[in-house]
């Protein structure tokens, strides 16, 4: 059975005692969410070694929202892989959306960012997803194909156990819009297909595939009932301990 993965990107949120407070009250109800399914939180840069101490080596890992792709250098403002290692982090994510379109990051940059993780030690989540015009165009599933091959482009099959794909259609980001559980699973499927043709049955069948896009916990529950979803990158919903952990439990629910 596949492994059931929750979790919360922060975005450019909180303060210093905001986040430990709500990572203080994520350990707290974590205990409750069965050993089935992964936790972890994505506070800003600047908070990740605050919430690593109220985290410890407990039941919620610590993840960063972005890496550079490289190890060291002159790159004012940009973070290592290295660093994030030396502070705690197992996580981190890659070609957000956020970051595609509003930083303008590239195909190529988000590979080498994804390589740069793996090669550092860290789990990485590659993001993907379509715009409301590449929908409305019919394009979702060759957008979201041209993310995966160049995502994982120069990733081995022994590393592919580390790589979380997380699927988020732009257009439900921050919106309070969501896929349909049909749209998330039919995307879902595809990007498991694409993955069999690179990497074969398998391993196609051991990667997590999370749904993200204004998860909450009111749509969470149908959401991952579908067969090829299999867990949630939450935003929003994140900043809100209660909120996290009921998605948390509806991932609990899919996976029993």
């Amino acid at each position: 059975m596949r492994v059931r993965f929750v979790a919360g990107n922060w975005k450019m949120n909180t303060n210093r005692a905001q986040a430990r407070a709500l990572a203080e009250a994520i350990v707290a109800g974590a205990g409750a969410i069965p050993e089935t399914v992964r936790l972890a939180i994505m506070p800003p840069f600047v908070y990740l070694e605050a919430v690593r101490e109220v985290l410890g080596n407990g039941r919620v890992a610590l993840g960063a929202q972005d890496v550079y792709s490289e190890p060291e250098g002159a790159y004012t403002g940009e973070v290592s892989a290295a660093m994030l290692v030396d502070v705690g982090c197992r996580y981190v994510i890659v070609g957000h959306s956020e970051r595609r379109h509003i930083l303008k990051e590239d195909d190529a940059l988000v590979n080498r960012k994804l390589r740069a993780a793996l090669a550092a030690g860290l789990d990485p989540i590659l993001c993907i997803g379509e715009t409301l015009d590449e929908r409305e165009r019919g394009l979702t599933l060759s957008v979201c194909e041209r993310h995966v091959r160049s995502g994982l482009s120069g990733v081995g099959p022994d590393q592919m156990a580390r790589v979380t794909i997380a699927y988020e259609p732009v257009w439900a980001i921050g919106t309070g819009r969501t896929a349909t559980p049909e749209q998330a699973q039919e995307v879902h499927a595809e990007v498991r297909s694409i993955l069999r043709t690179i990497y074969g049955q398998p391993i196609a069948s051991a990667v997590c595939i999370q749904y993200g896009g204004s998860v909450k916990p009111e749509n969470a529950g149908e959401l991952m009932s579908q067969p090829d979803v299999d867990g949630a990158l939450v935003g929003g919903a994140s900043l809100k301990a209660d909120s996290f952990l009921a998605i948390a439990r509806a991932a609990s629910r899919r996976s029993a």
